[in-house]
Order: C-alpha cells, then structure tokens, then sequence
C-alpha cells in the first residue's frame, strides 16, 4: 500500500479571469476542467494540469472574487515547487521576466537551485530543474515549447510550528522517506521513481500565525491508484486515531480528508475515474461542467458566475 506522490494542490484566489490568465497564459498550464465547488456552488473551481489531467500536475483554484486578503503562516502548506526538464531555467526565467513577473534564482537548497516567485493572488511558487521528470503529455495548445512544459509538481512546502508529529505520520504511516535538513527546512520524499514527491517542512515554531482568506494554499492531495486502495487508507488513518471523512465522491476522483498534526488538510485521491468522464479529452476545460446533482440549477449558476476567457495563443 502506497501512495504516488501528489495528485493535486488546491488555492483559494481572488479574480478567476486573472487566475485563468496566470496559470494558462504565464505557466502555460491547460484548463482542464471548468466546474463549480461542490461546497459552495456558487463559486467556480478551476482546474489546471497537464493535457489530459494526470494526476500530480493538478493545481485548482477555488475563485472568491472581492474576498480578503489571507496571510500565510504556520499551520499550512506554503509553496508549490513545479518541476522542468534539464536545462529549462533559463527559458522561465526568461518567459516570466517577458510577462512582468518578479523572480529571483538565487534560492539552492539541497544542492538545488530554485526559481522563486508569486502568482497573481500571492501565492508562493517555484521552478526546478529534475534529472528524472515525470512522463506527461504536454499542452500542446500553449506557447510553452513541449521540452520546457511545466512537467508536474517537484514538492510542496509544509510550514509548521514544529515537525516531528507531521515527520513521524509522513514516514511511520504514509510511507514517506526522510532525505535530511538544512536550517529550519527538513526534507522528506513520498512516492518512488519520477512520480515521487518532496515535502520540506519548515519549522518555525515563534512565526505568526495565519489569517485564512485569497492567496492560501487550502489543501494538498496525495494520490493514491485505485477505490481499493483507498479504502485500505481509510482504516490505516482511522487504526491510528486520526479524526478521517468519509470517502467523498468528487467526481473526477474519490477523496477522504484529514489534518496531520500540524494542522495543514491532507487527503487522499485517486486516480480513477480521470478528467475525461464527462467530456472529451480535446475539449477539457471549454464548458462549465457540473455534477448530475447540480444539472437542475445550471441556468441559474451559469448566470451567476463570471464568464472567462481563456488565453488563445497563435
């Protein structure tokens, strides 16, 4: 029983028109799938990930425009690190300085160096260079070149008043490996081969602590393959006292949701059913898609929700 690294990062934003531009236009992500948060309907939740979804290239947003702006602190997961192929920095480094976009590339860490900066909404991003990056199918619809093509998330980083609890369930129950420290920032891989996922937890247990609202990271999904695996989490989590959902049917995957100790929401997706169940793998992402549940009111969300428009490249 094992876990393949990250399926998906979820974010709160602010305007979806300039979280749609920034992902599509600047990352060169695909809009895979336009639907609504099946929390709160009234609101969208955008997907973006590689050309047919593959699991651990899925970053989403759920959109409250006119929302407060959050401040970012302990007790949640605070960058997302996305993974290029060898010698691609120098492309992004490039491509965000043409897009207005503030970076720095002076960041190494274990031996690494990392090209730091924000989203639209705050949101802490960066990009590394991987020796072994996963297999995806690149967007072919964007202006990124396929061989500098965001291939997926490297890690995610973990900002916690302290780390042993959150170390101790990665390893003695989710299967994670330690790698090592350097500072505050401790070091951990879950998942084998190119699909494995790097989880820095940084230790800062007198920083200040977090005010929820736009430009937070909300939850880190970790992917799991199958409903049967799945099932074998839930008892595992529960067997170890951690307070679990049930399993919750989201549609495009089946999820349960916990908060390790540290208090940062993790949950646990699978892979099956995909993206393409309730529509064509080459039109993912054109048309507001909803559950059979929420069919009866589309007319009225539809005129609820702002319309978008996707960034066209020639």
């Amino acid at each position: 029983m094992k876990l393949n690294g990250l399926h998906h990062i979820t974010a709160m934003a602010g305007d979806p028109q300039r979280n749609v531009d920034f992902y599509v236009g600047v990352l060169g992500l695909r809009l895979i799938k336009k639907t609504v948060n099946f929390d709160d309907p009234g609101t969208y939740h955008l997907y973006y990930g590689d050309y047919v979804g593959t699991p651990g290239t899925i970053v989403t947003f759920f959109p409250w425009p006119g929302a407060r702006q959050g401040h970012p602190g302990a007790g949640q997961a605070t960058k997302i690190s996305f993974q290029v192929r060898r010698g691609s920095l120098a492309f992004w480094s490039e491509r965000l300085t043409q897009k207005g976009v503030h970076f720095t590339k002076s960041c190494q860490r274990f031996g690494r160096i990392y090209l730091q900066f924000h989203d639209a909404d705050g949101i802490a991003l960066e990009i590394v260079e991987s020796e072994t990056p996963r297999s995806i199918q690149p967007w072919t619809g964007s202006d990124v070149p396929p061989e500098h093509a965001l291939t997926g998330f490297d890690g995610v980083t973990l900002t916690l008043d302290g780390y042993q609890k959150t170390s101790q369930l990665l390893i003695e129950i989710m299967g994670a490996r330690f790698v090592g420290s350097e500072g505050d920032c401790f070091r951990h891989e879950l998942g084998d081969g190119p699909e494995k996922a790097k989880v820095d937890l940084i230790c800062q247990p007198a920083g200040f602590p977090s005010r929820g609202g736009v430009g937070l990271i909300h939850h880190v999904a970790w992917n799991t393959p199958s409903d049967d695996e799945e099932a074998k989490w839930l008892k595992q989590l529960t067997g170890a006292g951690f307070n679990t959902s049930p399993v919750i049917d989201r549609n495009y995957f089946h999820s349960i949701y916990y908060r390790e100790p540290g208090h940062v929401l993790f949950e646990i997706a699978t892979a099956n059913p995909g993206f393409a169940i309730d529509e064509p793998v080459e039109s993912l992402g054109e048309k507001l898609m909803l559950p059979d549940w929420l069919e009866p009111d589309r007319s009225t969300l539809e005129a609820k929700l702002p319309e978008l428009v996707t960034p066209k490249f020639l």
